[in-house]
């Protein structure tokens, strides 16, 4: 049974940071990409960063280029999202996205790239 669980989440100010996790179960963490997605009350699920299976390949949206960093350690299982300099506007549940792929240096921006989702965490910025 596959379970990506997300933690780091909560209430920060805006300019503040927050670090999300994401630990992996049940698959084999190194043959997936991974993605980190979320959704604020009203509106779509946004994509907002992904990474290869090699751990070196990242893409971002404008939105959060320059300010978010997507990581993940293949020997723990586990993704991260470093969140900098968070505005009002940031504030969403935060969801992690595993993506079967055959291609190391492959990262997917799209939902339906992706097989298995956590249950998110929610990120709230005062400003």
């Amino acid at each position: 049974q596959v379970q990506l669980v997300e933690s780091g989440g909560g209430l920060v100010q805006a300019g503040d940071s927050l670090r999300l996790s994401c630990a992996a179960s049940g698959l084999i963490f190194s043959r997936y990409a991974m993605g980190w997605f979320r959704q604020a009350p009203g509106k779509e699920r946004e994509f907002v960063a992904g990474i290869s299976r090699s751990e070196d390949r990242t893409y971002y949206p404008d939105s959060v280029k320059g300010r978010f960093t997507i990581s993940r350690d293949n020997a723990k299982s586990t993704a991260y999202l470093q969140m900098n300099t968070l505005r009002s506007e940031d504030t969403a549940v935060y969801y992690c996205a595993a993506a079967p792929t055959s291609y190391v240096y492959a990262y997917y921006y799209r939902r339906n790239d992706y097989d298995y989702w956590g249950r998110g965490t929610q990120v709230t910025v005062s400003s």
